[in-house]
């Protein structure tokens, strides 16, 4: 196998550069044509590489691409996940090179959707072609990789859920997640669910001269700003009523066990070039952004924003908002939370709309499973160590549906970093991650087939 990856080595990252040059944004349905061509090179990336029936499926939304190899029935099978659509490239002005034009830097890619996901799905494509061309694989493998994820997949349940038997496995296995660094792997055990929302604040029924009627009526950005300053109170807590109530705080134990995962405070505010951190008092960062809820701001906008001054009293503002969850956390639960709050605290002179867009799940994964010691003993094989075990701060929605619908648990078996700028501008893939994912992930299929004999 060593060989085959030699001799293919440069192929392998060229097809990836191929594909990040497809601009499959999922939000803009300006790129609804880019997005099915990212579809379509995958499909057919899925049958050059040995696999069978790779086709694309139909949704109300994006396509999903499937693709399989049973090579014995009895063989434990497992479900390989990934998504192909990418976030927006916005602002493009702060990417050092155009975002759908994929360049390398210092031994990384630099590129919308290096990490996240494509770089990352496209090593497990690139593994299986490995052991099929080898003779090499143990296992069956069924491939889904999705185009709605960044915005929720909102179609995905349904495919699933039409689909069990085509899709039935024994795990599923998903690269989407990240490690601690190249020098210290980890295996990440949990993932935050999401309620992401859109609110909508009026004034008056047209925009207004600032200075005629400044001083006398709402202004709703202004009403907006102190609302969302409201949403926080000064210890770092989420003041909607009964936020928390779910919450299962963890024991001493257990955050002595995420606590041993190497960090560095000063690195991590260097790297931001930040002069100090924020966040829920009594926690550290790393608890901040793994097992405690947060509710965040991700966009702001309303009135003039052009060149130069107009003196206007907008009608409208808007913000999206996004709030991470943890476990016994259901995101249509926060949104109703969220939504009967906000509303609640709206001044006279002004109407409130929200609008919920998307949610998911949290999940948590068993570390004593023999999926998980597949994992952690793939990454021991490839790295000499073993993995540290550490509670993810994103969101994956289909997780938790994947158990609902299939009844199979999920491990997350990322190889980005944290400072892979994923959602931002540059953001990056390294070479070495790439192909020592690539060199990872067959050993999963190794040590799964051992395991399940």
């Amino acid at each position: 196998m060593t060989t085959y990856f030699d001799a293919n080595k440069q192929r392998f990252l060229d097809e990836l550069l191929e594909l990040l040059r497809i601009p499959s944004v999922s939000a803009d349905s300006a790129f609804k044509n880019d997005v099915r061509r990212a579809a379509e090179f995958v499909k057919d990336k899925l049958a050059a590489a040995g696999l069978d029936k790779a086709q694309l499926f139909e949704t109300a939304g994006h396509p999903v691409v499937y693709a399989e190899k049973i090579v014995d029935p009895s063989r434990p099978t497992v479900l390989v996940y990934g998504h192909y659509d990418v976030q927006p490239a916005d602002p493009y002005e702060l990417w050092k090179t155009p975002p759908f034009e994929p360049t390398i830097r210092n031994e990384r890619i630099y590129a919308r959707g290096a990490c996240d996901d494509k770089g990352q799905f496209y090593m497990h494509i690139k593994a299986i072609e490995m052991m099929v061309a080898t003779d090499g694989l143990p296992c069956n493998v069924k491939v889904m990789i999705e185009g709605e994820e960044e915005v929720g997949s909102d179609h995905l349940g349904t495919f699933v859920a039409e689909n069990r038997e085509m899709l039935k496995a024994d795990v599923i296995l998903i690269s989407d997640t990240s490690i601690i660094s190249n020098e210290t792997p980890s295996l990440e055990t949990g993932l935050r669910g999401l309620s992401y929302v859109e609110v909508e604040v009026t004034g008056a029924n047209r925009d207004l001269h600032s200075g005629v009627y400044g001083g006398g009526v709402a202004n709703p950005i202004n009403v907006l700003c102190g609302m969302i300053a409201s949403l926080h109170d000064d210890q770092g807590r989420i003041t909607i009523p009964e936020f928390y109530k779910d919450v299962v705080d963890l024991s001493e134990d257990e955050r002595a066990e995420l606590a041993k995962a190497p960090f560095s405070l000063d690195e991590y505010k260097a790297d931001l070039e930040i002069n100090d951190v924020a966040g829920e008092a009594g926690y550290s960062t790393n608890e901040r952004t793994s097992i405690r809820p947060t509710l965040d701001v991700n966009g702001i906008w309303g009135g003039y924003t052009g060149e130069g001054a107009k003196t206007v009293l907008p009608s409208k503002a808007y913000a999206k908002i996004s709030m991470r969850l943890v476990p016994n956390q259901t995101p249509d639960e926060i949104t109703e939370l969220f939504t009967k709050h906000f509303k609640s605290i709206a001044p006279a002179g002004v109407t409130v709309e929200v609008r919920p867009h998307h949610g998911g799940l949290p999940y948590v994964t068993p570390v004593d499973s023999i999926e998980f010691e597949a994992a952690s003993k793939a990454f021991e094989d490839a790295w000499g160590k073993k993995p540290i075990p550490t509670r993810g701060g994103g969101s994956i929605p289909i997780v938790a549906l994947f158990e609902q619908e299939l009844g199979v648990k999920s491990i997350l078996m990322g190889f980005g970093l944290d400072s892979d700028a994923l959602h931002s501008p540059n953001e990056s893939y390294g070479l070495f991650n790439f192909y020592k994912g690539i060199e990872t992930i067959p050993y999963f299929y190794k040590n799964y087939a051992a395991l399940k004999q």
